[in-house]
């Protein structure tokens, strides 16, 4: 199997299935057009990963957001309780358009819950851990473009642009077609990397905005991602638009720049492999990283080492023993 074939391979294990996929879209696309024909929403957009095409199976909720006409809600904006009332809004909208018994759109939607930021729609069992989820996200559009948010637990609303990061993936992807798969396959990877707390997969996916080229083929992408992300790491995972912050303050920093490093250098020895013909070898060290889900043939097995006896044995002296 060459390397090339070998990425494939891996690829498939961390891709949803298609079918799959469509149906978290079409779900999406159901929020979007029951919202989207009410009198005071503006426009209806999905965010998150889905609608970046960075999303990990198996996809569990999808993320959209509800720009509000703010002549329509004049008190919205404002410090205090308007964040709540807002997610409130919101899920009075979708239970008269969606809920399970009485919608007025479909019957989809058997509970909601208000979180911080949105509104999380379950259109399964709440107590299932995978229920499939609808988060809904009210906002507000500034005349600059970017959007305010109610953060509720803190009783203000805050600058966002969830629309900036879908369209610098989108033109990475352009520019280099392996992009969002890589992104997938790093999101995968980061459970497996031994670091104090966990690790968002944002925070991934804005590395790898950050630090992964725009050509050149799989292998060499990611010993140039890997050698660059543990530097940058270090100096925190930021939200590209400038607007929410760091991503992840909590986030072991010295743990994930020691696995970047890792990776690195067994990317590194990797590629020299490759040069050098050991197509073989260079498998064996790209599923050190990935694991068993890389394929790989086995290693050698060692000659076994040759145990001979020496070429002249001295008899040993007989000597006379006491009995008795």
């Amino acid at each position: 199997m060459g390397i090339d074939d070998a990425f494939n391979a891996l690829q498939k294990t961390v891709d949803e299935d298609i079918d799959k996929t469509r149906l978290a879209r079409g779900r999406r696309d159901l929020f979007k057009t029951a919202l989207g024909g009410e009198p005071d929403v503006l426009e209806v957009f999905g965010s998150g990963s889905l609608s970046r095409s960075t999303q990990l199976k198996p996809i569990h909720d999808v993320d959209i957001v509800a720009v509000y006409d703010h002549d329509e809600h004049p008190e919205w904006g404002s410090d205090g309780s308007s964040a709540e009332e807002a997610l409130e809004h919101i899920r009075g909208q979708v239970n008269r358009l969606l809920s399970q018994t009485n919608g007025t759109h479909d019957n989809v939607v058997r509970h909601t819950l208000l979180r911080n930021h949105a509104v999380k729609c379950f259109l399964d069992d709440p107590d299932d851990p995978d229920a499939f989820t609808v988060d809904v996200m009210a906002a507000l559009r500034q005349t600059d473009g970017t959007l305010l948010i109610p953060e509720q637990l803190a009783t203000r609303w805050v600058p966002a642009d969830p629309e900036y990061l879908i369209g610098e993936v989108a033109a990475h992807q352009r520019a280099w077609s392996y992009f969002r798969p890589l992104v997938r396959v790093l999101k995968q990877w980061r459970h497996t990397v031994p670091v104090e707390g966990s690790i968002k997969s944002l925070v991934m996916e804005v590395l790898a905005l950050n630090c992964m080229p725009k050509s050149g083929n799989r292998s060499q992408a990611l010993k140039t991602f890997f050698t660059a992300a543990a530097v940058q790491v270090n100096e925190g995972v930021w939200d590209p638009a400038r607007l929410c912050g760091e991503i992840q303050p909590d986030l072991d920093r010295s743990g994930l720049s020691a696995a970047f490093a890792k990776a690195a250098d067994t990317a590194e020895r990797a590629c020299t492999a490759a040069a050098e013909g050991d197509t073989d070898q260079a498998l064996r060290l790209w599923q050190e990283i990935f694991g068993e889900d890389f394929p790989a043939p086995a290693s050698p097995a060692k000659a076994a080492t040759l145990i001979t006896a020496p070429a002249l044995l001295t008899p040993r002296p007989i000597k006379d023993a006491p009995q008795g």
